[in-house]
């Protein structure tokens, strides 16, 4: 948890060092083009979340190689996959904006702030798969240290690059650049130091072009699902943007709030993620419930903490992040809505971390088309006439029908022993090939 809510300190304090210049278009020009970015990497957030489950799987069966093997092969896949991004990003880029459709002085920011964010690429991919491999294998202190120690230099250097030389929203930029390249280079010495002793690297580590094939068919649902989920976001920053560049970066000051939200009940998702993905390579069904209830217990007083944070601090914490008046009231308008998204957002965190430890990724993908197309979708249509209230309002739809879908699918693989099939298959595939 305390790994997770290192994230949206960035966001924070970029939206407070922002917040605080002369006009809402920095703000907003970082808006979008934070949005684009997390388009575009949470596509590949299988790098995290599958390398999560697989290595924790491995991590019960003490299996070192497969551990070793899987790392090494996820890194490399997130290498290639970031200078491809690079060598294409120009249309990407131009693509987003045209989609999202800001005004044309925060698309013109936006733009410079994004061909600068991308050379940061291969970092975050990499950055994903150490994290992923870290928490798998039981070790969270290393994201923590990973992410503390990249974020602390992205604040110094935001003060740096923006207050004190003026760079605005490319100094932001290339704060985050140095920062993700610094949080990669942490991550690779903790991994090096958890190596089994003799450790070499050998071609059967490496593989083949099948392992690689592998390891993106297991996770094509989770990147599915992600695109679905970030498609929302992107949609509902685009619709904000329409309504003006207030509302644009009104709607970014509460969004950073929803990341510190999501980010910290993801921590406990995280730890699910781990402990059910040991429990299901182990065959343990004793710690899979024991594991189930502890999480589902701490999710709730989390999310009731975060409720009552916001309920009480929300306009002292907008204040904090920007003095722009109209944006500042305008965000206080719609706080409201942000006081039930923690009980409403939830559940499906907590959900994602058991499906993603059992590897039952396709109920992932599933539920989150079902209830973005099915339910944002037709909400936000039917409710155009409310303008950014309607857009709130189909969001927390957006999160309660993902809580209802995936615990209606939980229920069932329980009652029908579901959970440990995948393990089971494997299981009788390595006998047959032995």
């Amino acid at each position: 948890m305390l790994t997770n809510l290192t994230v949206p300190l960035l966001g924070l304090v970029d939206t407070a060092v922002l917040g605080h210049l002369e006009s809402p278009e920095y703000l907003g020009a970082v808006a979008v083009g934070a949005n684009l970015f997390s388009i575009l990497y949470w596509t590949f957030g299988f790098m995290r979340m599958g390398t999560t489950g697989l290595a924790a799987q491995a991590w019960g069966k003490r299996d070192e190689f497969a551990q070793v093997a899987l790392l090494l092969r996820s890194v490399l896949l997130a290498t290639i996959i970031g200078l491809l991004l690079i060598l294409s990003h120009q249309p990407l880029i131009k693509l987003g904006l045209e989609l999202m459709n800001p005004s044309q002085r925060v698309a013109e920011l936006a733009y410079g702030y994004a061909s600068i964010r991308i050379w940061s690429a291969p970092a975050v991919l990499c950055q994903y798969t150490l994290v992923g491999w870290l928490i798998g294998t039981q070790s969270p202190k290393g994201p923590m240290l990973m992410l503390i120690a990249a974020n602390g230099l992205n604040i110094v250097l935001d003060v740096v690059f923006v207050t004190l030389l003026g760079w605005n929203s490319a100094g932001v930029a290339i704060a985050t650049v140095m920062a993700e390249y610094s949080a990669a280079g942490v991550g690779f010495y903790l991994v090096l130091k958890k190596m089994p002793a003799g450790q070499t690297l050998t071609r059967a580590l490496i593989g083949q072009i099948t392992d690689y094939l592998g390891i993106l068919q297991v996770n094509r649902y989770i990147m599915v699902r992600t695109i679905a989920l970030l498609l929302v976001l992107a949609f509902f920053t685009a619709q904000g943007a329409r309504q003006g560049d207030t509302i644009l970066a009104a709607n970014a000051v509460l969004i950073t709030f929803l990341l510190v939200i999501s980010n910290g009940l993801d921590g406990f998702a995280n730890a699910a993620e781990a402990l059910i993905g040991e429990a299901v390579g182990r065959g343990s069904r004793s710690q899979f419930n024991d594991v189930f209830r502890v999480a589902l217990r701490w999710s709730l007083w989390g999310s009731l903490l975060f409720t009552a944070a916001f309920v009480l601090g929300g306009r002292w914490l907008i204040s904090l992040l920007t003095s722009i008046q109209e944006v500042e009231q305008t965000a206080w308008e719609y706080l409201p809505w942000l006081w039930s998204l923690p009980i409403a957002a939830v559940w499906g965190f907590l959900f994602d971390g058991v499906f993603i430890g059992a590897t039952r990724t396709r109920d992932m993908q599933n539920t989150m088309l079902i209830s973005a197309g099915l339910v944002f979708l037709p909400i936000w249509w039917l409710t155009t006439g409310w303008g950014n209230h309607g857009l709130w309002f189909a969001l927390i739809s957006l999160m309660l029908a993902r809580a209802f879908t995936m615990g209606w699918l939980c229920l069932q693989h329980t009652r029908h022993d579901r959970w440990f099939e995948g393990n089971r298959r494997r299981q009788t595939a390595g006998n047959a090939d032995g």
